[in-house]
């Protein structure tokens, strides 16, 4: 049975842990033998995760490093995928640290270590934002004129430049909010859905904004997209220079998205207070319209993403269960 190999950097993270989670649930399934390693920076992997992965291999590795990536070269050996997730991706840590911003977003000794294999056997699959574009107007098509109006987008357009130009085999992904089912190892940052139940929950009025839109993606729409690519190149090999926008077929709002919370939960709509963006100093500016056309997914990768209300249902009955 021949052996593949996929690296998660950033597998401690939202998308990384479900990625992970997945890969690992089919391992058995597959018609070769899958081996899986995942990098992390600040702390440890926690136990709950290395117990959930337990053949997944952690490496520690600080992108900025140049040597980090060795002690993987030595013990893991060349990936066939490399699923790069990993990202200062606070849009306000963004405008406090530019330089910071610039060298952790952009994956230049990432992409250099790759470079080191010559002989061209692994793809980049490398997670983008729809903050790339302006913001201006609704359904961004892949091929509009990227015009980020924050340092989070400007490094991330950074980042595709730089793939683009010094990597041969590669897949970006411009994606939207991503929400879904907390990870097996919560993350510290807050999820949109849980938060905007927990807010509704307490019977109090919340302000919501509903002059900014986004495609939100369904976490596990994400997971499959990523496998696609995958297995896609996994039996193929052929040459892979894809760039696509990532996001759930509903252009909403935040008020449209708390309107999807409230109705599934049976909260009061009352509660739910709509506001121009600009009544907030969210210490960064933020694009108003970044809705995307999904066109170019669907057609490339045959799959049909999750209506928003739907993919709401399905976190809100995922964290039911996991509480009882």
């Amino acid at each position: 049975m021949s052996s593949k190999k996929i690296l998660i950097v950033g597998g401690t993270g939202y998308l990384g842990q479900h990625l992970l989670q997945e890969f690992t649930a089919i391992q058995d399934t597959l018609p070769y033998a899958l081996s899986l390693a995942f990098t992390y920076h600040t702390k440890p992997p926690p136990e709950r995760l290395l117990k959930a992965i337990p053949h997944a291999l952690p490496f520690h590795v600080d992108l900025r490093s140049d040597n980090d990536f060795d002690d993987i070269s030595q013990n893991f050996g060349q990936p066939d995928v490399v699923v790069n997730c990993a990202a200062l991706s606070v849009p306000r840590a963004c405008e406090v640290d530019p330089t910071a911003a610039m060298a952790i977003n952009v994956p230049s000794v990432l992409v250099k270590w790759l470079s080191s294999f010559s002989n061209g056997g692994t793809v980049l699959i490398h997670l983008s934002t729809d903050q790339v574009y302006e913001g201006t107007k609704s359904f961004y098509k892949e091929d509009d004129e990227t015009l980020p109006v924050n340092v989070y987008g400007r490094s991330k357009v950074a980042a595709e430049q730089f793939i683009s130009v010094n990597y041969s085999n590669f897949a970006i992904l411009r994606s939207s909010i991503i929400y879904g089912p907390q990870t097996v190892s919560p993350v510290p940052k807050s999820l949109p859905v849980q938060w905007m139940d927990s807010v509704l929950a307490k019977g109090e009025a919340m302000d919501f904004f509903h002059d900014e839109f986004r495609c939100p993606v369904y976490v596990k729409d994400l997971v499959t997209i990523v496998w696609i690519l995958t297995s896609r190149w996994i039996s193929e090999k052929e040459p892979m220079q894809l760039l696509l926008n990532v996001g759930g077929p509903d252009r909403v709002s935040r008020v449209q998205m708390a309107e999807a919370v409230a109705h599934i939960r049976g909260y009061n709509l009352s509660l739910i207070k709509s506001v121009s963006s600009s009544t907030v100093n969210r210490g960064v500016k933020s694009p108003a319209d970044i809705s995307m056309d999904i066109t170019r997914l669907i057609q490339t990768l045959n799959m049909s993403p999750t209506s928003f209300r739907d993919g709401v249902k399905l976190t809100l009955e995922a964290e039911l269960s996991s509480a009882s």
